[in-house]
């Protein structure tokens, strides 16, 4: 018995020490990574006690934000401008930039025969609404229109065109059927590697700017461990597992 009081006594501190070194880490997230990162975050709290609180938005909001004092500690950017914009203005760390992920860029609706495998569908114009996200605040809004230039009909379809603030508000827009489809993240219809319902076309890499997305550990966040645990994650094998379940590209 005296042995076992010692066994529960001594994991009684283990427990106690693993919880003094927990700590926590406030991230800003941009909307195309939403579930990938909250699988990530699962997985970062379960391998190393601390506990990531996720803020999703766009990123062109998150800059401002960030800009005018936001308690963030880590900004989990969807392209590979602002995070540096940042750095650059004396906001975030420089040497803790890195890229993390590569995004893809999908034309997707509910509806199982609405989008062809080839897009053809946006030169028939045969629906009322499209739906992307505002191209002066989200990358992933940006590439759609880029797409739409590619293609010849971003001034034909300009009437049609419906704009979210940022790609999770664009996605609400098509998944509740206020617009019949839409250009979304890969990763919001995508999950262990198959689109989970209806139909898509997977927008060639060609047709847009590179979708690099970029990490950076913010000021506020600079003598946090958690933090610098968090940026260490994203680059483990972990995660990189799930966001390829995703849909996106690794960057190792």
């Amino acid at each position: 018995m005296p042995s076992l009081l010692r066994l529960l006594a001594a994991l009684a501190l283990s427990l106690c020490a693993f919880a003094a070194q927990a700590g926590e880490v406030q991230v800003a997230v941009a909307a195309n990574f939403t579930a990938p990162m909250q699988d990530i975050a699962a997985l970062f709290a379960k391998e190393t006690g601390h506990k990531a609180e996720l803020t999703i938005g766009s990123t062109g909001k998150f800059y401002a934000q960030i800009s005018h004092g936001a308690p963030f500690d880590v900004f989990l950017s969807a392209d590979d401008k602002t995070a540096g914009r940042l750095v650059s203005d004396g906001k975030a760390v420089g040497t803790s930039l890195v890229p993390y992920a590569l995004g893809s860029l999908v034309l997707w609706s509910p509806d199982a025969g609405m989008v062809d495998a080839e897009g053809k569908v946006l030169a028939t114009g045969s629906f009322a609404h499209l739906a992307i996200a505002n191209p002066k605040l989200a990358p992933y809004g940006a590439a759609a229109m880029q797409t739409l230039d590619k293609l010849g009909l971003a001034e034909s379809l300009q009437p049609k065109l419906v704009m979210g603030e940022n790609i999770g508000q664009t996605y609400q827009f098509v998944h509740t059927g206020n617009a019949q489809l839409g250009f979304v993240a890969l990763s919001q219809v995508m999950k262990d590697g198959k689109i989970t319902k209806g139909s898509a076309w997977r927008v060639p890499a060609e047709m847009h700017t590179r979708i690099r997305q970029d990490a950076v550990v913010l000021e506020h966040g600079k003598d946090n461990p958690a933090a610098a645990a968090l940026m260490e994650f994203l680059r483990s094998d972990a995660a990189h597992a799930v966001m390829a379940s995703y849909g996106y590209g690794i960057i190792k």
